[in-house]
């Protein structure tokens, strides 16, 4: 299938990974994987971790590049076009829907980290414990109409990346934000590691501990493997169709793979010794981040300079991401409505953003409304990620290890003969069997028992 000369495409090979580890690496990287990996054995969950990313993550992966570059269109387009005449074209209306509903409320957790961002230069922290800090952040939440500020101006950075397009929105701000991102990892990670008692975070964080393990712990690690590298939203097919016929798609999938295990291993190292310094018990999600962290950097010399590091950090992360779940919307209204980008853009961005305003505004004025026992926001997380993104995730590699003509999965791997794919025969009895049972698990799991990643 020949490259389609009218769409825009990334200009390197760099530009291809900055972007697509942007995609999986997220707010999620910083504040919960360290968690799951301390909670679930440290080291031994990293082993058990690794093993699933490279047995799930890499295939399911290399399958969404796939359709991606062989489409050519949009997540919905490229399965119209790779099955014409069937129902397939369903799979990619869930990918849109995801990533609607998921920047609607990942926005508002995005917002928050502006919000902080200021708070950490004008000494918004100092003297605070952490039931002080706790209540600062509850109000901040339930304020009328500050969330909603930072939220929207956040999704008005993302659409002026996603405006300028491939080349020169996306992977230009990318070559530049994913450094950054690293560069202020490492930084935090050499202040942490030489704090008082610092071993004990880190013997937290990698000690084997197999006492721990049980099966649950290989559902984590699988959910985790899964969410984390942003697989069954549509991201990774949007970006694909931009890919080059000459990208090797498995090298690809390897390293977006890498760089975004080490990004959430390095933020287990910027926050578990902090911690445990500080002898504070490590909770998940935002408390941990909003909460605990600035006051233990409000203990810090040149706190206020780290504080301010570590939520750029956490901006840029959330950046990234929420840059790529853009994408998906406006490539699908570009296409199929046959509009400009700019006018996709402005369109996904305003529709988004009131679907968001209601998400933010479910922690205070609307905190009444209720569906299931779950606040809007709540409910919004639980369809896309406990029910969208799994069940995409396995119709997709149904759709590539029972439909597709394994002579086009080769083609498109091989990038039309010209690599050597070794691995292709594992690669097909990965996707064809143990794929769809691991990722029908993670989908069980998380309808009945609550998400994994």
């Amino acid at each position: 299938m020949s490259l389609n000369q009218n769409r825009d495409s990334f200009g390197s090979k760099f530009g291809i990974i900055a972007a697509a580890a942007g995609s999986a690496v997220g707010l999620g990287n910083i504040w919960k994987f360290p968690y799951i990996t301390g909670q679930n054995g440290g080291g031994a969950f990293l082993i058990i971790y690794l093993i699933c990313v490279l047995m799930l993550g890499i295939p399911v992966m290399i399958s969404e590049f796939s359709i991606g570059r062989r489409g050519q269109r949009n997540v919905f387009g490229s399965f119209k076009t790779l099955a014409p005449g069937t129902p397939w074209y369903f799979v990619g209306i869930m990918g849109v829907v995801a990533a609607f509903v998921i920047l609607s409320f990942y926005s508002a957790v995005a917002g928050w980290t502006l919000e902080y961002m200021v708070r950490s230069v004008t000494m918004g922290f100092s003297n605070q414990d952490t039931t002080q800090l706790g209540a600062a952040f509850n109000e901040f939440l339930k304020h009328p109409f500050r969330p909603i500020i930072w939220q929207l101006l956040f999704m008005v950075f993302t659409a002026l990346i996603v405006a300028g397009g491939i080349k020169n929105g996306i992977e230009r701000y990318n070559k530049f934000l994913m450094p950054l991102l690293v560069l202020f990892l490492v930084l935090l990670c050499i202040r942490s590691i030489s704090l008082p008692g610092a071993s004990k975070g880190l013997a937290f964080l990698f000690y084997p501990d197999f006492s721990k393990v049980t099966i649950k712990t290989l559902l984590f690690a699988m959910g985790q493997a899964f969410f984390s590298l942003s697989l069954g939203m549509g991201t990774l097919i949007t970006y694909a169709s931009y890919f080059r016929k000459s990208d090797d798609l498995g090298r690809t999938a390897v390293n977006v793979s890498l760089a975004d295990t080490i990004v959430a291993i390095l933020a287990g190292v910027v926050i578990f010794p902090a911690v445990f310094s500080f002898n504070i018990e490590p909770t998940a999600g935002p408390s941990l981040v909003f909460i605990t962290l600035p006051e233990i950097f409000s203990q810090l010399p040149l706190g206020n300079l780290l504080e301010l590091v570590f939520f750029v950090l956490l901006a840029v992360a959330a950046l990234t991401s929420t840059v790529s779940v853009l994408e998906v919307v406006v490539a699908y209204f570009s296409e199929e409505l046959k509009i400009s980008r700019r006018k996709a853009t402005l369109l996904a961005t305003i529709s988004i953003s009131f679907l968001g305003v209601l998400a933010s505004l479910s922690f205070g004025p609307l905190s009444g409304i209720t569906l299931l026992g779950k606040s809007i926001f709540d409910m919004l997380d639980f369809f896309a990620s406990n029910i969208l993104l799994p069940l995409g995730g396995l119709l997709i590699v149904v759709f590539v290890g029972w439909f597709l003509k394994k002579e086009d999965i080769a083609d498109e791997i091989s990038n039309s003969g010209t690599l050597k794919v070794r691995y292709l025969p594992i690669y097909r009895f990965i996707i064809r069997f143990i794929a769809p049972v691991a990722i029908a698990a993670i989908f069980i799991y998380s309808v009945f028992y609550g998400s994994l990643g």
